[in-house]
C-alpha cells in the first residue's frame, strides 16, 4: 500500500474527506484555496455541476466517496486526473444518469426518503449483478408461511439506560469517569503491514488532536468543538464540513464516558448479536436532526466494544466502524488501548503504548494551523 494511500485511510478516521481535491474524488474547484463560506452551493463553487446543483459545497466530497464505495471504483473510473470537471469519459455520463434514476424512485416510490441508493444495486461492483447466482452449496426451501418479518423481541434485554450504567460501572464508575478531563496517548498507527508513530492529545469535552508522523511529514487532523481541520505537508488546511466536524466531535467525546449520556439524547436497545466470540447488547444511540450510531456494549463484561455510526451525504450515508480493545486500567479507569477503524475504503489500527492523563494541556494546541502563504500561492490543490 502506498503512503498517499495510507494518509486517506487516516484521513477516513476522523470523517475527513479532502486531502486536496486533486488527490480524492471529486471536481475541480473553481477557486480551489478561496475560503469558501457554507451556505455557497456546489455549483457556485466547483466547475460543470449538473445533478448535484443546489447541495451544500461541503457535501460533494463525501458524495462522491459514497460513490466509490458502492461501486468499489477510484476516482479515476469517471474522472481525469487533475481534470475533474471534464467530460471526456463515459462512465462520468452515466453516473449522472444513475443519480438522476435513484433520485427518480426515491421521489415516486418513497416519498423522496433515500431509500435507494448507488449501492442497493452495485454492492461494490462496476455493474449490478442483475441474474441471480446460483449458489455452490446446498440451498434449503423455507416454507413461506414460517418466515418471520417481525421484529426481534427485546422483552427480556435489559434497557439502554441500565445498559448505559453497566458500562460506566465496568470501566470504573462514573466518579472516576468525570475525574479524567485530559489524555496523552502515544503510539503505532498500522495500515496493511505499514506502521507509523502516532501521538493523541485529547481534553474533555470535545478537544482532540491526532498526529501521525508519516516519513514525508506529519499528518495532523483536530477539532476543537464545532470547528474541525486535517493539516499535512505542503498543502492548505482543509476545513471539515459540519458533517465531519460532528463525526469527529462524537469520538472524541467518547473517549470519555461519562460524556455518553450527553451525546444521545435516548438508547434503544435492539437486540443481541454475536460479536468476536461473544454476546453484545446492540443498542441505538438518537440524536436530534443527526443520523443514530449503534453502540455494542459486550454482555459478559459490560464495555463499549464497537461503534458504527455514520456521515450524511446527498447520495446516501458513509459508514464508519471502531472496534474497542485491550482495556487497561490507569487512575481507577479503564480505557481502551487499541482501537481499528474501519470504511469501505479500508482500515486502520491504533496500539496505543504509552498514556498520561489529568496532565495540563493548553488550549492552544487544539488551535486550527494558520496555512502558510507560500502555499496559498503555489499550491494547485
Amino acid at each position: 500500500m502506498t503512503l498517499g494511500a495510507n494518509r486517506m485511510l487516516l484521513t477516513s478516521y476522523v470523517a475527513v474527506t479532502v486531502l486536496g481535491l486533486s488527490a480524492i474524488c471529486g471536481a475541480q474547484s473553481a477557486q480551489p484555496l478561496t475560503p469558501i463560506p457554507s451556505p455557497k452551493t456546489t455549483e457556485q463553487v466547483y466547475k460543470n455541476i449538473q445533478v448535484l446543483k443546489g447541495v451544500p459545497a461541503d457535501q460533494l466530497i463525501p458524495a462522491m466517496q459514497f460513490i466509490t464505495a458502492s461501486l468499489g471504483a477510484q476516482c479515476d473510473f469517471c474522472h481525469l486526473e487533475n481534470a475533474f470537471e471534464k467530460d471526456d469519459k463515459e462512465t462520468k455520463q452515466t453516473a449522472r444518469k444513475m443519480m438522476r434514476m435513484m433520485f427518480a424512485i426515491n421521489k415516486d416510490n418513497f416519498d423522496g426518503r433515500q431509500e435507494v441508493t448507488c449501492y442497493a444495486c452495485h454492492r461494490g461492483a462496476h455493474k449490478p449483478v442483475i441474474t441471480p447466482i446460483i449458489s455452490q452449496e446446498e440451498g434449503q426451501v423455507v416454507a413461506e408461511e414460517k418466515i418471520s418479518h417481525e421484529e426481534p423481541s427485546t422483552a427480556d434485554l435489559p434497557s439502554g439506560d441500565q445498559i448505559i450504567g453497566d458500562y460506566l460501572q465496568a470501566v470504573g464508575g462514573a466518579e472516576a469517569a468525570k475525574r479524567v478531563s485530559t489524555r496523552i496517548q502515544k503510539g503505532t498507527l498500522t495500515v496493511g503491514s505499514e506502521h507509523f508513530p502516532v501521538e493523541v492529545l485529547a481534553k474533555a469535552p470535545a478537544k482532540r488532536l491526532t498526529t501521525v508522523r508519516f516519513p514525508g511529514g506529519d499528518s495532523v487532523t483536530g477539532v476543537n468543538g464545532d470547528e474541525g481541520w486535517l493539516s499535512t505537508p505542503s498543502r492548505a488546511v482543509h476545513d471539515m464540513s459540519p458533517s465531519e466536524v460532528d463525526a469527529a466531535r462524537t469520538d472524541a467525546e467518547l473517549f470519555f464516558p461519562n460524556r455518553l449520556k450527553l451525546i444521545f439524547k435516548e438508547f434503544r436497545v435492539q437486540q443481541k448479536e454475536q460479536l468476536n466470540g461473544h454476546q453484545a447488547y446492540v443498542v441505538l444511540g438518537i440524536r436530534d436532526a443527526r443520523p443514530p450510531a449503534q453502540l455494542y456494549f459486550d454482555q459478559e463484561s459490560g464495555r463499549l466494544v464497537r461503534v458504527l455510526r455514520s456521515v450524511e451525504t446527498p447520495l446516501g450515508r458513509n459508514p464508519t466502524q471502531i472496534d474497542y480493545e485491550d482495556y487497561r486500567e490507569d487512575g481507577g479507569l479503564k480505557t481502551p488501548f487499541r482501537w481499528t477503524v474501519a470504511r469501505p475504503s479500508g482500515r486502520f489500527t491504533i496500539q496505543i503504548e504509552q498514556m498520561q492523563q489529568n496532565v495540563p494541556i493548553e488550549d492552544d494546541k487544539f488551535a486550527k494551523p494558520a496555512t502558510p502563504h507560500s502555499i496559498l500561492q503555489h499550491d494547485p490543490g
